[in-house]
């Protein structure tokens, strides 16, 4: 659109006016001052009936023109230009703050809202994990399936990613407090320090774009709450929001664990990925040719209950997940160590059920239970201070509980029975522990784009 053709000087005759309006199919010319802003719109029904009160054709076009005519800035919302345009207004001239001529709206001619740029939030929560521990891992069900039955709870990992317009990479990150820069994709990846997990997960995305990253937890790291696949999966939710193709479920959890596994070459099984991706209470089930994530129906009232029922603790004591799942994966080859994992895995069918039906005390004996066959895998999963803690626990409400993740440290989790609550909790505060409240939670990943220019506060220098 010539937008020369909808302007004509002030004094120019109405011949010329009416030359310009048969020229831009539009019906209207905008007349402008000497310096060039608009100062009026006239319409061709304006010229006309100067005409027929007797105007002549050479008298200057100012006479016809409407100096209060209806106009918007460029930023003007479409919400606004639509309402406008619905008011019996044909036209909607767009002026700058000089009131330049810079765009014409009107019915047929509302431009599509150009793309902005955009960046990618995603959250997604860690677990807790119930029962059949240690059939998740590829050697033992290689041979025989796994089972195990775990929950995604209101604790997260956050990441930001934005989209550069070069080929530098930079990540920032709160829980280690320190930062990532590189040139671009390959000098990201020769980086040396304490990256290792978010490197793995960029070869594993290879994106071919440069970017900044931002993460932070809610929970400490080596908590055992699976805290590695959370960050991997917040990671790999921002990245798929920029893919066409977006990856499923599913897709996701594989990339997650194919980044800590084998990029990154620390040992462990699948649960974590899936529970952080999928979320909510979930029954998984392992075998080489598939891995089957069951979502369980149960009751609400039974979850509040349970919700209610559990206590979170902190350990304070760090633990090595990788060097736990090899010293098991070395004694999985003990027939003692494989019935012992077999016993939990049925134990974790019978869990499943307990939760189904509302048996929530025979729920917390059973944990008891899976904490004792579970301390047999590997002697790095137990300690005489964890054991301590745990005895004193029972000794003050517990009916049952188990340490989370791998072992050796991080979080316990304790059933409670009824109006012993308080009683658990001051009892491992006072032993100066600290315990973290929690919700279920029922969704998994979620991930989702903003307009930086919507959400992104200018600062002014």
């Amino acid at each position: 659109m010539q937008l020369t053709s909808f302007l004509i000087p002030e004094k120019a005759p109405l011949r010329d006016a009416l030359l310009k309006i048969e020229a831009n199919h539009h019906g209207f010319v905008l007349t402008t001052s000497v310096a060039g802003s608009v100062i009026g719109l006239a319409t061709d029904g304006d010229i006309r009936r100067k005409l027929l009160e007797g105007s002549k054709l050479d008298e200057p076009v100012a006479a016809s023109a409407n100096a209060e005519f209806v106009w918007a800035f460029p930023g003007t919302p479409r919400e606004i230009l639509l309402k406008k345009l619905d008011h019996r207004i044909r036209v909607i001239p767009l002026l700058d703050a000089n009131r330049f001529l810079v765009g014409i709206i009107s019915r047929d001619q509302l431009p599509v809202q150009p793309e902005e740029p955009v960046y990618a939030r995603s959250r997604a929560p860690v677990r807790i994990s119930f029962g059949g521990g240690g059939s998740d891992l590829t050697h033992y069900f290689a041979s025989d399936t796994g089972a195990v039955i775990n929950t995604t709870i209101s604790l997260y990992s956050h990441a930001t990613l934005r989209v550069r317009d070069d080929e530098k990479i930079i990540v920032h990150s709160l829980d280690l407090g320190d930062t990532l820069s590189a040139d671009d994709f390959e000098h990201a990846l020769k980086q040396e320090g304490r990256f290792g997990l978010i490197q793995a997960i960029i070869k594993a995305v290879h994106p071919d774009f440069g970017f900044e990253l931002e993460l932070h937890s809610d929970f400490p790291m080596n908590s055992g709450l699976g805290g590695s696949a959370a960050v991997s999966a917040a990671v790999l939710g921002c990245f798929n929001q920029f893919r066409r193709d977006q990856w499923s479920l599913h897709e996701l959890a594989e990339l997650a664990y194919q980044a800590e596994r084998h990029y990154l070459g620390v040992a462990g099984g699948w649960q974590d990925q899936y529970a952080t991706v999928f979320g909510g209470f979930n029954f998984m089930e392992f075998r080489m040719d598939q891995n089957i994530v069951h979502p369980l129906r149960v009751h609400s009232d039974t979850l509040l209950e349970l919700e209610e029922s559990l206590v979170l603790c902190d350990t304070g004591i760090s633990h090595d997940s990788g060097d736990i799942h090899q010293d098991q994966r070395l004694r999985m080859r003990q027939e003692n160590v494989i019935k012992l994992v077999q016993t939990n895995v049925e134990l974790s069918y019978r869990m499943r059920n307990q939760l189904l039906r509302g048996e929530l005390l025979q729920f917390g004996q059973s944990l008891h239970e899976a904490w004792q066959y579970k301390r047999q895998f590997s002697g790095k999963i137990s300690t005489p201070r964890l054991d301590s803690i745990y005895e004193s626990a029972l000794a003050h409400g517990a009916v049952g509980g188990k340490l989370l993740g791998a072992g050796g440290g991080g979080f316990f989790l304790f059933y409670v029975s009824t109006f012993r609550k308080h009683e658990l909790i001051t009892n491992l505060e006072k032993a100066g522990l600290k315990t973290r409240p929690f919700r279920f939670e029922q969704d998994g990943l979620r991930s989702w784009t903003a307009r930086e220019r919507k959400n992104e506060l200018k600062i002014q220098n």
